[in-house]
C-alpha cells in the first residue's frame, strides 16, 4: 500500500528536508515516526527537497507501507508522533507507481521579505530583512522577465548537477503590503538554489544596484558568478505542488 502526504513544516530547526547523517531533518522525522507505527524501517520519498531553514506549506511526499492502513488513522497518528512544527495536512491512498518528484507538473514557491529599517520579533524566521528601500515596480519588471522558458544555469547552486538547466516558469509576480512583500514563482521545475537566486538579483535591482533588463543579460551569460549571492533560506515557502 502506497500513500501521498502533503506535509507542512517550520524549517527553522532542521538541516533541510533530505537525511544527513548527524543532522536533524524533516526526512528524518517522518521516518522515524513511520517506524514507531509500523516496527519497521519506511522510506520517504518527496517531491523535492527543501533547503536548510526553508519552510513548507504543501510538500508532497510518498511512503510504501508494510501493510494496510486508514489514512485517517495514519493522519492522526503521525501528527501525534511529530514535533510541533512538522504536521501532516492530508493522506490519501495512491497507485503504486506514484513518484511525488517524476510525477509533479508544476511547483509554486513563495519568497517573503520585510521592508523596514528594524528586525521583528515575530517574522524573523520567515521573512528576509531587507533595511535598504525597495523600488517594488523595478522588482515586478525584473520579475516579468522570468516568465517563459530559460535556461537558468546563472541562477543554480555552483557545483549542482543537474543534466539540464532549463526550466519553464508560469509565474513570477510580487505583492506588497506596507512593509511586507511577497514574491509568488510557478515552474515546471526548480534548480537548487533558483529561487533564492532570482530573489537576490530581484532585491538588487529594487536598492538600483542592477537594471531591470540585467535578469535577461544573467540568463543569456548563463554565469553564476555574475549573479548575487542567494537570498536567505528563511523567507522561502514551498506552497503547492500540483499533479495532473
Amino acid at each position: 500500500m502506497q500513500v501521498k502526504l502533503v506535509v507542512e513544516y517550520d524549517g527553522s530547526n532542521y538541516c533541510g528536508w533530505q537525511l544527513q547523517v548527524g543532522q536533524d531533518s524533516i526526512q528524518g522525522r517522518l521516518e522515524d515516526a513511520l517506524a514507531r507505527i509500523f516496527g519497521t524501517a519506511v522510506r520517504v520519498r518527496c517531491s523535492g527537497r527543501t533547503d536548510a531553514g526553508a519552510h513548507a506549506l504543501g510538500q508532497v511526499a510518498a511512503a510504501r507501507l508494510p501493510h494496510a492502513f486508514e489514512p485517517a488513522r495514519l493522519k492522526s497518528a503521525l501528527n501525534a508522533l511529530l514535533p510541533s512544527d512538522i504536521a501532516i495536512r492530508q493522506v490519501v491512498t495512491v497507485a503504486e507507481g506514484f513518484d511525488p518528484r517524476r510525477d509533479a507538473r508544476r511547483r509554486v514557491y513563495e519568497y517573503r521579505i520585510l521592508n523596514r529599517g528594524c528586525r521583528s520579533a515575530f517574522d524573523r524566521r520567515y521573512a528576509w530583512l531587507v533595511r535598504a528601500p525597495l523600488d517594488v515596480d523595478a522588482m515586478s519588471q525584473a520579475a516579468a522577465l522570468f516568465v517563459g522558458e530559460h535556461d537558468f544555469a546563472a541562477f543554480r547552486a555552483v557545483g549542482s548537477g543537474e543534466r539540464s538547466t532549463v526550466r519553464r516558469i508560469y509565474e513570477s509576480r510580487w505583492t506588497s503590503s506596507g512593509e511586507r512583500l511577497v514574491y509568488r514563482v510557478e515552474a515546471n521545475a526548480f534548480l537548487r538554489h533558483m529561487v533564492r537566486t532570482m530573489v537576490a538579483t530581484m532585491v538588487a535591482v529594487g536598492r538600483h544596484k542592477f537594471p531591470p533588463e540585467s535578469v535577461e543579460t544573467l540568463i543569456q551569460g548563463r554565469n553564476r558568478a555574475l549573479a548575487p549571492a542567494t537570498a536567505p533560506a528563511c523567507g522561502l515557502f514551498l506552497i503547492e505542488v500540483r499533479y495532473d
